[in-house]
């Protein structure tokens, strides 16, 4: 499958991965909305993901010197910050889950997964046009 889509099959299956994660930790926080002192957990991966892949903050890729060549993503070591590194604290008002907010996120998350596994379908769809009509 590496030849014929190249590595960004894997990085798309990681962020999917890591997206289907965070929807999953923004629905625990929904279904502990009325948990006393339950505090709301967030997975952050983006600015972890741009430094991965050599990208500054506006996605175009950086290099120490004119020499170098990026380096190529690889998805086996990379994850979200999120559990791991999540730290209690209570701020009498801030902690309580925001159920807007956190409906704003799991739409975000929503839309931004089905137009990644949009594009990984199209991949595949266009894999299927070749592999028919090369039959012919």
């Amino acid at each position: 499958m590496r030849g014929l889509f190249g590595s960004h099959i894997q990085l798309t299956a990681k962020v999917l991965d890591l997206r289907l994660e965070r929807q999953n930790l923004v629905m625990g926080n929904i279904s502990n909305v009325d948990t006393p002192d339950y505090k709301a957990r967030r997975l952050e991966f983006e600015g972890k993901l741009q430094q991965a892949l050599n990208n500054d903050a506006r996605g175009k890729m950086t290099r120490t010197q004119s020499s170098h060549m990026p380096a190529v993503f690889s998805a086996d070591g990379f994850q979200g910050d999120g559990l791991k590194e999540f730290k209690a604290r209570h701020v009498y008002g801030e902690d309580s889950v925001d159920m807007d907010k956190e409906m704003a996120i799991m739409n975000k998350n929503g839309m931004m997964y089905n137009a990644l596994a949009s594009v990984i379908k199209k991949n595949f769809e266009g894999l299927q046009k070749i592999i028919q009509e090369g039959g012919k």
